[in-house]
């Protein structure tokens, strides 16, 4: 961690961090009081330097945005940049992200829901250990509104078909592109560190997008 980064995490986390005891008992957050309104949340899991997350806020200041990463010099980073450009909808937590959702999302109090670039695990005994597995797809869709949308990416083909069997296979999901099939990338998202990496080690990438299905 850098200096910098150790700055801006002790003096921007009172404005934009969310803390959670995870030795309590489970207490969903009310986004209204968080936020101060209602309106469209969006939540990004592992938002690593913040590009897609600060840019999508900065982008619709009538939406709220959540994020979550493991990461504390990448959290870091995003503070500096949120303070920077004065943007003031979004939210960070640091942690476990099944953690957080199970403990401190509400039921059906999302609209979309992003996993871009997730760590692929590529070798095929550490398969397990990706995140996007039945279970958690189903703790995805528990945080979903409505015909809300879940939001995929990744540079892996591996990972990519492994993503679409697991959620084409759930009843609570829709792909929007039909099943079986890939999504376009969305042009008005930000290209991620991630998705440059991609890019030098001469990747292909791959999206889906997910409705829930009520």
């Amino acid at each position: 961690m850098t200096e910098a980064q150790r700055i801006a995490l002790a003096e921007f986390w009172p404005r934009y961090g969310l803390d959670v005891d995870v030795s309590a008992e489970p207490a969903p957050l009310d986004l209204d009081t968080v936020f101060g309104r209602s309106a469209i949340r969006h939540f990004e899991i592992g938002i690593g330097m913040g590009d897609v997350l600060t840019d999508m806020a900065a982008r619709h200041p009538e939406e709220d945005f959540l994020g979550i990463d493991v990461y504390r010099p990448g959290i870091g980073r995003v503070l500096a940049r949120l303070a920077e450009h004065n943007i003031e909808n979004v939210r960070v937590f640091c942690g476990d992200a099944v953690t957080i959702l199970e403990r401190t999302i509400a039921a059906g109090s999302l609209d979309h829901l992003y996993l871009l670039y997730p760590d692929p695990w590529p070798k095929k005994r550490h398969h397990k250990r990706r995140l996007l597995q039945t279970c958690f797809a189903a703790l995805i869709a528990s945080r979903l509104r409505p015909s809300g949308q879940f939001h995929l990416a990744t540079d892996w083909e591996n990972y990519a078909r492994h993503m679409r069997a697991v959620l084409d296979a759930m009843p609570e999901f829709a792909n929007t592109s039909g099943a079986g099939n890939f999504a376009p990338r969305p042009n008005q998202r930000t290209v991620s560190r991630f998705e440059r990496r991609g890019d030098r080690l001469g990747h292909d990438h791959w999206d889906l997008t997910y409705r829930k299905v009520t």
